[in-house]
């Protein structure tokens, strides 16, 4: 699991629905959740989070152009991978915030059509749906 401190910047919420912007370091990742009025009214802004999300919800792409729906784009060099028969784990040092890595699983054959190699600069992209917060320290950085 990542995990990312970060601060709400903002929270707009209509009927059962929020929409959680949360500034991570120099990054804006956003977060949708669900719940009661009243469960969502418990997110204010300037309150200390923690950004989680799986590494199995990091989509990677190499030279990214263009527009994307994706909110939650997180830039970053390849340190590590750990090429698996099915699945390979890649470790994504970002660019945004010093020191601070996170981890995407996707399968081989995505990590072998994108021929990624240690050193590659991509981006990690996240859905807003996939992200979850909890109450928490506004230290930037990981979790282990």
């Amino acid at each position: 699991m990542n995990c990312l401190h970060g601060t709400i910047l903002a929270v707009e919420a209509h009927g059962t629905v929020a929409i959680v912007d949360v500034a991570v370091g120099a990054l804006q990742l956003t977060a949708t959740l669900l719940g009661s009025a009243q469960q969502l009214a418990t997110w204010q802004a300037a309150q200390p989070v923690q950004m989680l999300f799986k590494e199995t919800e990091v989509a990677l792409a190499k030279n990214l152009q263009g527009q994307i729906s994706l909110r939650n784009r997180l830039p970053g060099r390849i340190v590590e991978i750990e090429w698996g028969q099915l699945l390979t784990r890649v470790l994504v040092l970002l660019d945004d915030l010093a020191g601070v890595t996170i981890s995407s699983v996707i399968t081989t054959r995505s990590a072998k059509n994108l021929q990624l190699q240690v050193g590659d600069a991509l981006e990690g992209l996240v859905k807003a749906n996939e992200m979850s917060i909890m109450a928490g320290s506004a230290n930037d950085g990981v979790v282990a």
